[in-house]
């Protein structure tokens, strides 16, 4: 009898949720991972050709985070955190620099490239900003284009990623 009722208790747990089965790790869903691409160390160039950066991008949090570290020769710096929301099926980053700059960007994976989304107030104006990763067969390109005065996208960054091998 008193192992029938124990039997029972923890069917109750279980059922309930206080007791869990195996479940899955979280962040574990493809969607979670749709950013790899962009884990790595790397250094940045510009389409001449110029080294623009380097930077470091990791996976934090028990896999929930991918974390950036931008720093150029010149004592720029910057990173941002990136998560994907899955309440609201959305890639979310928050870019912070040496500049004093606060970006937040928000959109998700289109055609195999990421592509995120925001508003930047400049000189008192909201500017649109997007920017779009591209994965390549060993490299990433960063494509970061901001509105103008007439709507038009113009390119505000264009870095070629690729691996940096001084490690």
């Amino acid at each position: 009898m008193r192992v029938t009722r124990f039997a029972v208790a923890i069917l109750v747990l279980i059922s309930s949720g206080c007791i869990y089965a195996e479940d899955a790790p979280p962040c574990s869903t493809a969607e979670h991972h749709a950013f790899d691409f962009w884990v790595g160390d790397w250094q940045v160039h510009t389409p001449d050709g110029k080294l623009a950066g380097y930077n470091h991008v990791t996976r934090e949090y028990a896999g929930c985070v991918i974390h950036e570290h931008y720093t150029t020769t010149r004592g720029y710096g910057g990173e941002s955190l990136n998560v994907y929301d899955a309440t609201r099926k959305v890639w979310h980053q928050t870019w912070v620099d040496s500049d004093g700059t606060l970006l937040v960007l928000e959109g998700g994976l289109q055609a195999g490239n990421m592509r995120l989304m925001g508003t930047l107030i400049d000189k008192g104006k909201s500017v649109k900003q997007r920017i779009t990763w591209t994965p390549n067969a060993g490299s990433v390109r960063q494509l970061w284009e901001a509105t103008d005065d007439k709507g038009n996208w113009t390119v505000v960054f264009d870095g070629l990623y690729t691996h940096d091998n001084r490690k």
